[in-house]
């Protein structure tokens, strides 16, 4: 992409791995969005002019860098006429058949494998494995260190934590939320909350399913 200048919104924790994840691939932040006026990061002072926020100019470019999955797809919404841009670390291993979509970021040392399938402003953290045959769909967030084997389907906007394990073939519903370190070995409905080895389900968050406008962005 002839990117005229690439932008960062979120000036947090995350938007921090961004830029250096962009920067380490010879791109240069030009400035960070955010909705927090008290934040700031690096000197880059973020940008809160809506008008700057809603008009880029031909070409320009953003990442949303934000890790909270539900907030980055109503951002996305907010930031429709922008090109987002895409980076994955040098370190990653992304398989010349696997697809990867817009907006999404793949952090150190992570790997894609063969006919993986990873979908629109998804997050694939550091050294998280998506082995051959996965469909990752949209806002989709995988943690460090998660392993999901081959042929499994994870749904829109469904976190899985750090260090949990995912057998092959399993399907993984929307909204839902695997907890840091579980072994799934089953399917798993819309909006559950699943935890333990092997993995239990302990709540469902509906409202997530029927994605209300509930949360306030900007």
């Amino acid at each position: 992409m002839n990117t005229k200048k690439l932008y960062i919104f979120g000036a947090s924790g995350h938007g921090k791995v961004v830029r250096e994840l962009v920067e380490s691939n010879n791109h240069k932040v030009a400035a960070f969005f955010d909705d927090n006026p008290q934040k700031s990061y690096c000197g880059l002072t973020p940008i809160f002019n809506t008008t700057d926020i809603i008009n880029p100019s031909t070409n320009d470019a953003i990442i949303i860098a934000v890790g909270n999955n539900y907030s980055r797809k109503e951002i996305s919404k907010r930031l429709y006429n922008y090109n987002f841009f895409t980076s994955i670390h040098k370190s990653a291993f992304v398989s010349t058949s696997a697809k990867i979509g817009e907006g999404t970021v793949i952090l150190v040392n992570a790997v894609i494998n063969t006919d993986a399938q990873i979908g629109n402003h998804v997050i694939i953290n550091s050294a998280a494995v998506v082995e051959h045959d996965c469909v990752i769909e949209d806002y989709v967030h995988i943690s460090p260190g998660a392993i999901l084997s081959g042929n499994i389907h994870v749904g829109k906007g469904t976190h899985i934590g750090s260090g949990a394990t995912v057998i092959p073939g399993v399907k993984i519903g929307k909204w839902c939320t695997i907890g840091a370190g579980t072994i799934v070995l089953n399917d798993v409905p819309d909006g559950a909350t699943l935890i333990g080895n092997p993995g239990r389900i302990i709540k469902y968050n509906y409202a997530y399913i029927e994605e209300p406008a509930i949360l306030k962005i900007g």
